[in-house]
């Protein structure tokens, strides 16, 4: 295997193969962690109108003074905004102070009320339809569309009705979340992969994996670095890594090559532990089969 450093989208476009997540990073830590991961060579920024953290992401990107053209910027369309992609999209534009996104990803297949409930009155499709609408007519406000936490089982339905194929499958990805079945289908149909939660998240037990030891020992990096460093070998695949701490930003960015072995040894982990960090049930749809099924 053999990481790479950027990744080709259905557009032509080029995304950074790793990139910095601002999920659960703390209000006042953004705007600093986005600013040094950009000056210490991270062009990849991903956010969500639901992480609350787009104006601070936004600041950061400009104290950089890192041009924006050198930023791939990600945001993602909140699950209450369902209704009404297009004033979402603009109260992100406005937040993030940028005239465009690079990527824009429907966050959830989930619509939701403000009050948290699921929402059965909208269906996700008819949102996927909205954001091609536009993307095809505001080329200069998104460059690309997308979305994540999708299924095979979504996609199914999905892509018999999409005129715009999405670019991205954002999900969680990790030795105790494979999904080598979804990255396959997803890569053959040209949508690329970003992995999110490839540590496990916070207090991960894989951090102190035998197996993650040993191989991090062989390459004199720490855990985290295999981490990052087995989803970047998968083909197809980018991957988000999270700190707001300057050190870990950069002992993050070592990205490294895994033989075939390594890659296999990580992925069979799953086999005596399998955990999801962010399960798809707290969106009161169920599983990540087709809402209502």
């Amino acid at each position: 295997m053999v990481a790479s450093k950027f990744v080709k989208l259905n557009t032509g476009a080029l995304i950074p193969t790793l990139g910095l997540g601002t999920w659960q990073s703390q209000p006042g830590e953004v705007e600093r962690a986005v600013e040094f991961a950009l000056r210490n060579g991270y062009r990849h920024i991903d956010t969500a109108t639901a992480y609350a953290n787009e104006k601070e992401v936004g600041i950061g990107i400009k104290a950089s003074e890192v041009p924006r053209e050198e930023v791939f910027l990600v945001t993602k369309l909140d699950n209450p905004d369902h209704k009404n992609p297009e004033a979402a999209l603009e109260y992100s534009l406005k937040a993030l102070d940028t005239p465009y996104l690079d990527l824009w990803l429907m966050h959830w297949p989930a619509p939701m009320t403000k009050d948290g409930k699921a929402d059965k009155s909208i269906n996700w499709l008819d949102t996927w339809k909205a954001m091609e609408k536009i993307y095809k007519e505001h080329p200069d406000k998104v460059k690309a569309i997308g979305v994540s936490n999708v299924s095979i089982e979504f996609f199914e339905k999905l892509l018999p009705e999409a005129t715009v194929i999405p670019a991205v499958n954002q999900v969680e990805l990790h030795p105790s979340c494979v999904q080598d079945d979804l990255v396959q289908y997803c890569v053959s149909r040209g949508i690329v992969v970003t992995a999110y939660s490839p540590l496990g998240s916070t207090k991960s037990p894989l951090l102190s994996h035998p197996v993650i030891d040993k191989i991090a020992r062989k390459h004199g990096v720490a855990p985290a670095n295999i981490l990052l460093s087995l989803q970047a070998n998968r083909p197809g695949v980018t991957v988000l890594s999270k700190s707001v701490k300057p050190e870990r930003i950069i002992a993050n960015s070592k990205i490294i090559d895994l033989s075939d072995d390594e890659v296999k040894e990580l992925k069979d982990i799953e086999k005596t532990l399998s955990f999801r960090a962010c399960p798809p049930e707290w969106t009161g749809w169920g599983s990540l089969g087709f809402p209502g099924h």
